[in-house]
């Protein structure tokens, strides 16, 4: 049963059991990534027999098996697909940076230019579902960013990969796609290996050992983020209908045992009805014993004094997706400043986002929505600086470049500039 507190009865940090939790993860993790790093595929080899029990010579998906899956896979969820994927397309290339060069001062050239990243690595997990919609989410603002070349791994159980992810793949336009999933994806992403191809960045979600690993070889590459588990946040009023609610919160629950649903509401009668709306609906569920542990564990209904405190509640706890569910959601948006997506009003349930509107679905967790964003399209792209003085521009400020370097004591700084404004016109 879900267990329901006023807002003073609880701790921030417990409402999404954001604890921190000792694992045993780092040092095996820390082994795999080792051993992928020293042997390569040998390692890859031996670890997709391991956790996946696929003996596997080639590692890459062939053209041939991308081609039929193409054939495999019900033409009418093929179309479906590609109608997300559009939606995807038209709401992410509104994010496209353009270079520019200011040219104001007689003499100076300032610019930025936008640098796609040469290659990305797609994770795309594979274990207790199926996740096309990660693969279109991850890819396609890449594709848009410009990245030269795009590399996905995922887990092949038995030696097969779901036929919807490769088709996913397809729509989405990755370049290559490995067999391989866990930790030693990571690091076969990230050091490359006889097969695998070294990327520059790697994006997309996955267990304990997956984000672990992505912590381990950031720096080397760089990471979208480290997601935890998934989170959803719903403001709701008098009006709402205890019935939806309760199915929105349990969109998130079957996720994942530690996955939190939260409500926060300041109508009794609706935590009262919601909460005997996710004890009829949870038995009904396919995932029943995921979502009943997500509930009882990890979720919790929050009475508010006031739709303006809910606000303030959740901004304090800047969920991953946030549910305005009430008549005149546009009335708060403009106060809600922390949170990874937000759906406005009693039609736009947190699953037309994950996988049909168009915004990303790579969220922040964990309250980082207080300081980072979604997966866009700037996560694929880098910013250069160019800057370009004639001899008169720099006479202009070079006294006031030499002052400044020497007040760090910084002489050779000061000297990189006082050199030419003595050599004059003579460079």
């Amino acid at each position: 049963m879900i267990k329901q507190y006023r807002y003073a009865e609880i701790s921030i940090d417990d409402i999404f059991h954001r604890t921190e939790e000792k694992t045993d993860v780092a040092d095996a993790v820390a082994e795999i990534l080792a051993d992928v790093r020293k042997n390569g595929d040998e390692a890859l080899r031996r670890y997709c027999e391991r956790f996946d029990g696929a003996k596997l010579d080639v590692l890459e998906v062939s053209a041939e098996e991308r081609a039929a899956a193409m054939e495999a896979v019900d033409p009418e969820l093929i179309a479906i697909l590609k109608e997300a994927a559009a939606n995807i397309r038209a709401f992410h290339e509104k994010q496209k940076r353009t270079d520019f060069v200011i040219t104001e001062k007689d003499g100076v050239v300032l610019g930025q230019k936008i640098i796609p990243l040469d290659r990305a690595g797609i994770y795309v997990p594979g274990g207790t579902a199926c996740y096309p919609s990660t693969v279109l989410m991850d890819t396609i603002p890449a594709k848009i960013a410009g990245v030269r070349e795009i590399i996905m791994t995922t887990p092949a159980k038995g030696g097969k990969i779901n036929p919807v992810i490769l088709v996913a793949a397809e729509i989405a336009g990755v370049d290559r796609i490995f067999k391989i999933g866990g930790a030693q994806a990571v690091g076969a992403l990230a050091y490359g290996t006889e097969s695998v191809p070294r990327v520059d960045k790697i994006v997309g979600p996955g267990n304990a050992f997956v984000a672990e690993a992505k912590k381990q070889v950031f720096g080397r590459v760089s990471i979208d983020m480290i997601a935890g588990p998934s989170e959803i946040l719903i403001l709701g009023d008098d009006t709402c209908d205890a019935e939806i609610v309760a199915a929105d919160m349990l969109s998130q629950a079957e996720h994942d045992t530690m996955a939190s649903a939260v409500l926060v509401t300041d109508s009794t009668r609706l935590a009262d009805a919601v909460s005997a709306e996710l004890e009829r609906q949870i038995p009904l569920l396919p995932r029943a014993e995921i979502a009943r542990a997500s509930i009882d564990n990890c979720s919790k209904i929050i009475l508010a004094e006031s739709m303006t405190q809910a606000v303030d509640i959740a901004n304090e706890i800047a969920p991953e997706h946030l549910e305005v569910c009430i008549d005149n959601p546009f009335a708060y948006l403009a106060q809600i400043r922390h949170a990874g997506s937000i759906f406005l009003g009693k039609h736009a349930p947190e699953a037309l986002g994950d996988y049909f509107a168009g915004p990303n679905h790579t969220l922040p967790t964990s309250g980082t929505a207080r300081f980072s964003s979604p997966l866009s399209v700037d996560d694929f792209i880098k910013k250069s600086s160019f800057t370009y003085y004639t001899q008169q521009a720099l006479e202009q400020v070079g006294e006031k470049i030499v002052r400044f370097a020497e007040e760090e004591g910084l002489q050779a700084h000061g000297k990189s500039v006082s050199v030419r404004l003595e050599k004059g016109g003579t460079l």
